[in-house]
């Protein structure tokens, strides 16, 4: 009999829900399943596969609240977050289903002939979700995979698997046919670690931390398995005197604290050029302790808890090891609750400045000049996101081209659309999500020769 793992709300700290924990022949069936439905998926015509998606996000935006509510009782998301990330996936579908009637190759032009390319899927694509936000990332995962007309099976992570299981759901009432698109649920030593080994799976796409992204790109090597990795971050928002300081500093703390710092592209690093630098902490002080980390069921919070007793516990011993300039609000009782927290960085060598933190928490520098500022951005293994604040727009293109990131947004904390490629220079991942490319990211270029010669 399947063992079955208990889902806690890190709101409650109650049982939500009981799931199954597969083991690993059971992962093999569910993979040798979606191997099966691959050979009829990749010749559904593309309309018709364009239609299912289409059918699909109308389902997901019709479910928008459900699906809300579920994320707010299995992640602790604010209700505002987690319609956001409901609605993040209908429109990655709705974006990703004009994908099957353009995936479009080329005619190139050669002696002797006709040449075309061809982008062929690749089979079963495995898809491993992180508990940070699982609704969205899922969505860049499987959307533009079934779209190229892969087949694919998606790992939640263990602690928020709800909205996972349900989006498989509504997948099917929108008419994917059985196996095209599975959730399996389990540990990730077992299913995401066979996704690795299986050699019926041709991709992974994988989302979390580094030292468990460099594990898996190892154990795919070994089958020349592709592989996308969007891990870690320690991103800078750069703040430069001539911005607006005040509004600078007014939007910090959701560039840092949204989902309570449990983000990868969290602005956890924060510099200030030093003769803005007392006029930007004075701004942060009253946004931070006017932040409303309140129950997240609630319409007005602003920040809910972390998602489960062990993350709070790892971004605790940070807190223990620092001196706050100051310090938010957060609620006492039940719950995985953590303030708001800011402390001024004297060195570079400090661990809350230099390791991914993954909540909460976020460290303040000054600095004298726009080459001092990139050096300290660039200061890091990680290279995921940032922000400059600067009303120079030469200063802004400068630093922008000057920081060793993969997204950068100037006067703005934006990191994320689906109409743009997303992904991390150094540790920070290989390969990129999203943008009009990605489902050529989930097929093989194939190039076909037609001799025209007379004979």
């Amino acid at each position: 009999m399947t063992a079955l793992h208990d889902v806690i709300s890190p709101v409650t700290e109650e049982v939500v829900a009981s799931v199954p924990s597969l083991s690993l022949e059971e992962t093999d069936a569910a993979i040798a399943r979606s191997r099966k439905a691959f050979e009829t998926w990749r010749h559904v015509s593309p309309g018709d596969r364009a239609r299912i998606l289409r059918r699909f996000s109308a389902l997901v935006d019709e479910h928008n609240e459900e699906l809300a509510q579920l994320e707010v009782r299995n992640a602790g998301h604010t209700i505002g977050n987690a319609r956001w990330e409901a609605g993040n996936v209908r429109d990655v579908l709705a974006y990703y289903s004009g994908a099957p009637e353009r995936l479009l190759g080329h005619q190139i032009p050669v002696p002797g002939g006709v040449d075309m390319t061809f982008h062929e899927p690749l089979g079963v694509v495995g898809v491993i979700v992180p508990w940070n936000f699982p609704m969205p990332i899922a969505g860049w995962g499987f959307a533009p995979a079934l779209a190229a007309g892969n087949t694919v099976v998606l790992k939640p992570a263990e602690i928020t698997p709800l909205t996972a299981m349900r989006l498989a759901e509504l997948g099917r009432e929108a008419g994917l046919p059985e196996g095209v698109f599975n959730v399996i649920t389990g540990k990730g030593s077992v299913v995401g670690q066979r996704f690795v080994t299986n050699p019926l799976v041709r991709k992974v796409c994988f989302t979390g931390s580094t030292a468990v992204g460099k594990q898996i790109m190892a154990g795919c090597a070994e089958q020349v398995k592709r592989v996308t990795l969007e891990l870690g971050g320690k991103s800078a928002n750069i703040i430069f005197a001539d911005a607006d300081v005040a509004k600078a500093a007014a939007s910090a703390p959701y560039a840092v604290f949204d989902n309570a710092g449990q983000d990868c592209c969290a602005r956890s690093r924060i510099l200030v050029e030093r003769s803005a630098y007392d006029a930007f902490m004075s701004g942060l002080e009253t946004a931070v302790k006017n932040l409303r980390v309140i129950d997240p069921a609630n319409e007005s919070s602003e920040m809910g808890p972390m998602v489960s007793a062990g993350q709070r516990d790892a971004v605790q011993r940070y807190l223990d090891q620092v001196s706050p300039a100051f310090v938010g609000a957060a609620p006492e009782g039940d719950g995985y609750w953590l303030p708001p927290t800011v402390v001024e960085s004297a060195s570079t060598d400090e661990p809350v400045w230099r390791e991914e933190v993954f909540g909460p928490l976020v460290a303040v520098m000054p600095f004298d000049s726009e080459e001092e500022a990139i050096e300290l951005a660039n200061d890091t293994e990680y290279g995921l996101s940032g922000s400059i604040f600067t009303n120079d727009l030469g200063r802004g293109l400068r630093v922008a081209r000057g920081v060793e990131s993969g997204n950068l947004s100037v006067n703005s904390h934006s990191s994320v659309r689906y109409w743009t490629p997303f992904g991390g220079f150094k540790q920070s991942g290989l390969g990129r999500e999203l943008g009009p490319d990605a489902p050529n990211a989930f097929t093989e270029e194939k190039n076909v020769f037609i001799n025209t010669e007379r004979n």
